[in-house]
């Protein structure tokens, strides 16, 4: 049976048996600022099964019997609202809640309501506020999403200086990382040290570790979903922020009140500044800095009709003079229409746009070359979410993906010494459907199942070659553009569900299956971090990974504190390595250098939050174990991940020390990463040259830092607010190794010496000036 006839059907029965009901549904906002709360919780007081989640653009819908009910809506951060609603037909209502006084819910924490993880089906999903974020003491002062979910347990930080993160075994580039649903492929600026999502223009995020909802795919590990704001539709403001080494503005106001808004938000280092003050040449004609652009419009054309456009800048430029130059950045943009078609049913068309690209330069005399590489999706969304009656809300919907990727050019002039060359581009379309239907069985089981069916068409024009387990051709043919090179379809199952033991307490189950059709292999050979992405292909199969994971959810001391303790297992399937002293860069024959093989990882995440008070905050303990297995490596024998680390702890304490003092820090402590040290040497020519045994054999010294901040809010004025945030990123000044390299000692003849660098060895301050008009 076709997927879209099985919608139908689904429908129809679902439909017939809530034919005796009606619905109330709209749209949860900010009364302030027009502001949609995505997550917000939508009940009808006297119906003990059933409730209603605000989805991504604040719509809800609830259906019950023909009757008289209280409609509660509430959102963290927001007094709780009651209404009347009498039920006698389909009716919209929509709803708009006022901040509750920050102080009272701090010190009273009043309308404590069960957290939305004791009932809710989904396990392994993270969600963090603005709030949350703004409170995290981080490097330089500045507010970072991605620093802050390296807090939370199953996430693992790559460490200073490098780009991306892990989560529950997964590589970096099994994370699904969204803004405004565009895929951005490099979420860091420089090196890592920073994340492109501006916070100032963020107003959701959600991370999902496991028990991933249909809706979602194209990743194996985890998805981060990041929403925009959409701006104040009431009045305009301006606010932003001026730090040590950047400064950021944000200005956002009505198109027309209460029908659109817009925002703009830009952010800019200028550490490249400070270095033309340098009294070195060479210093002094480098380039260091990064800056971002976030822009946001919409526009609600009548009750059941928006329209949203969105998009993203951003560019890195990192550089020594006349030595070496490396320049990357993304763009994404996207259109969305929101239509409500009923009561029950809403639908969101997306239309959207990502690319991402990178560039290395070399300026050396005979030496000199510019190795570029592209990445460009275009996007096409259809989600629709139905009511079907107050037990029943079904999602389905079909994404349509194109790829374009231009793997590696190199270029240079006619005295270097090195060729130019050029790898040949690649396209692929990458498509998917799904259904999904969130059961609440009965008052303490709540099932949330679906099927999601993926697909990718790898397409010419091009040549390609197929390959023996040896690197070796075996064929090779030629294709022309748009003709059919290979295909690799997929069904991917989703099950979660949870069963209230009682009103604070809950356990859940999840089992999901994830493919992978895009792939990214980092260059063995070279310092720099260039990235080079392939899809699936003649000799690269799609990767998978199948997860099952459980948990027990509790809450404490009305609800004060949350406590969850989860165990999951990951097998992954086709997982791609390259072999060792494999060139990845502008390698026509790049599918050549790889190994295919599978992986495991499994661990115990342990979590408890204190969510109200004066002090507030989080625990988070991770045990886990990454390991691969490929035939060509390590004799045929699991190994571990290179991310792989068996402890992890973080800790975040904030504490309210009055109306205008917040003091907060964090604390980390986390396994070194498996490395691979050399077992032996040898010397030709007077050169030493380390051999290696085996992969991944040994460990880093273990990291741990102590990060500590405090925020003064200046004294209310009418017209502007303003803030003060200091900050000392590693207190005690922990010598965190970024790097450990092995020579020749210079001062013991034979002997070996490893050498340890720092980025952060000593205690860095921070400052910076908030304000807001």
């Amino acid at each position: 049976m076709r997927l879209p006839t099985l919608v139908l059907l689904t429908l129809f029965f679902l439909g017939t048996r809530a034919q005796r009901t009606y619905t109330v549904s709209g749209t949860v906002k900010a009364a302030a600022t027009g502001e949609t709360l995505t997550g917000a919780t939508v009940r009808l007081k006297e119906v003990i099964q059933g409730g209603a989640v605000a989805n991504a653009y604040g719509f809800y819908s609830l259906s019950a019997a023909a009757g008289t009910y209280t409609l509660v809506a509430s959102y963290a951060g927001y007094a709780r609202m009651e209404t009347p609603v009498v039920l006698t037909s389909n009716q919209t209502l929509d709803i708009a809640l006022t901040p509750q006084n920050e102080l009272q819910a701090v010190v009273v924490g009043a309308n404590r309501p069960n957290n939305n993880s004791i009932t809710s089906p989904q396990m392994g999903v993270e969600k963090l506020s603005t709030s949350q974020i703004r409170n995290v003491p981080v490097l330089f002062g500045e507010k970072d999403v991605l620093r802050t979910i390296s807090l939370l347990p199953g996430v693992k930080a790559a460490g200073e200086g490098n780009t991306g993160f892990f989560v529950r075994g997964g590589a970096s580039d099994q994370n699904l990382i969204l803004l405004d649903e565009a895929p951005v492929y490099n979420a860091s600026h420089l090196l890592g040290f920073f994340s492109t999502f501006n916070s100032d223009a963020i107003k959701d995020v959600s991370l999902y570790k496991g028990g991933m909802p249909a809706e979602y795919g194209g990743r194996l590990s985890s998805v981060l979903d990041v929403k925009m704001l959409d701006g104040n539709n009431k009045q305009y403001g301006v606010e932003g922020g001026i730090g040590l080494i950047s400064s950021r503005i944000k200005a956002e106001g009505p198109i027309a009140e209460d029908k659109g808004s817009f925002l703009i938000s830009a952010r800019r280092t200028y550490i490249d500044l400070f270095t033309r003050l340098s009294k070195d040449s060479v210093v002094k004609g480098s380039s260091l800095y990064f800056y971002d652009l976030n822009a946001k419009a919409n526009y609600h054309l009548d009750s059941k009709n928006a329209l949203f456009l969105s998009g993203y800048f951003g560019h890195d430029d990192i550089g020594l003079k006349n030595t070496f130059g490396t320049n990357w950045g993304n763009a994404t943009g996207t259109l969305r229409f929101n239509h409500v078609f009923s009561n029950r049913l809403f639908s969101n068309t997306s239309l959207i746009f990502s690319t991402y690209h990178y560039a290395v330069e070399s300026f050396l005399t005979n030496d000199d070359f510019e190795s570029t590489s592209r990445i460009t999706d275009i996007n096409f969304k259809e989600d629709l979410q139905y009511t079907a009656s107050a037990t029943h809300t079904v999602k389905f919907g079909v994404n349509i993906l194109r790829h374009d990727i231009a793997p590696g050019d190199i270029s240079s002039s006619a005295t270097s010494s090195i060729n130019n060359s050029s790898v040949e581009r690649r396209y692929g379309f990458e498509n998917a459907v799904y259904l999904s239907d969130d059961w609440r069985a009965s008052s303490r089981l709540t099932l949330l199942y679906g099927l999601r069916f993926s697909g990718i068409a790898l397409l010419g024009p091009g040549t390609f070659s197929t390959y023996d387990a040896g690197g070796k051709t075996v064929s090779s043919a030629n294709y022309s553009s748009g003709e059919l090179v290979k295909t690799y379809q997929n069904f991917e199952p989703r099950l979660s569900a949870s069963f209230v033991l009682d009103d604070a307490s809950s356990i859940k189950l999840s089992y999901n299956r994830n493919t992978q059709n895009i792939h990214l292999l980092n260059n063995s050979t070279t310092f720099n971090p260039t990235n080079l992405y392939v899809l699936s292909s003649n000799n690269i199969r799609p990767e998978i990974a199948d997860q099952l994971s459980a948990g027990w959810f509790r809450n404490f001391h009305e609800n004060q504190y949350e406590f969850s303790a989860e165990v999951y297992y990951k097998w992954l399937q086709n997982q791609i390595d390259y072999k060792d002293g494999a060139n990845l860069v502008a390698n026509p024959d790049v599918e050549s250098q790889l190994v295919y093989g599978s992986g495991r990882a499994y661990g115990l995440e342990l979590y408890v939050k204190k969510k109200y008070g004066r002090i507030n905050g989080w625990v988070s303990y991770t045990l886990s174990r990454t390991e691969d297995k490929f035939a060509a490596i390590n004799n045929g024998a699991y190994f571990p991940a290179s991310y792989d680390r068996t402890h992890d702890l973080s800790t975040v304490g904030i504490y309210r020390l009055s109306t205008r003092w917040t003091m907060s820090g964090t604390f980390i402590y986390g396994t070194g990463n498996a490395v691979s040290y050399p077992t032996g040497k040898y010397t030709t020519g007077g050169l030493t040259t380390f051999s290696y045994s085996g992969r991944n054999g040994y460990r880093e010294p273990a990291n741990n830092r102590l990060d500590v901040s405090a925020t003064l809010e200046g004294r209310p004025h009418k017209k502007y607010h303003s803030s003060w945030t200091f900050g000392i990123y590693n207190v005690y000044g922990h010598w965190d190794p970024y790097t450990i390299t092995f020579r020749d000692s210079k001062t013991v003849a034979n002997t070996t010496e490893a050498v340890k660098t720092s980025l952060f060895p000593r205690p860095v301050p921070s400052a910076s000036w908030n304000f807001k008009f």
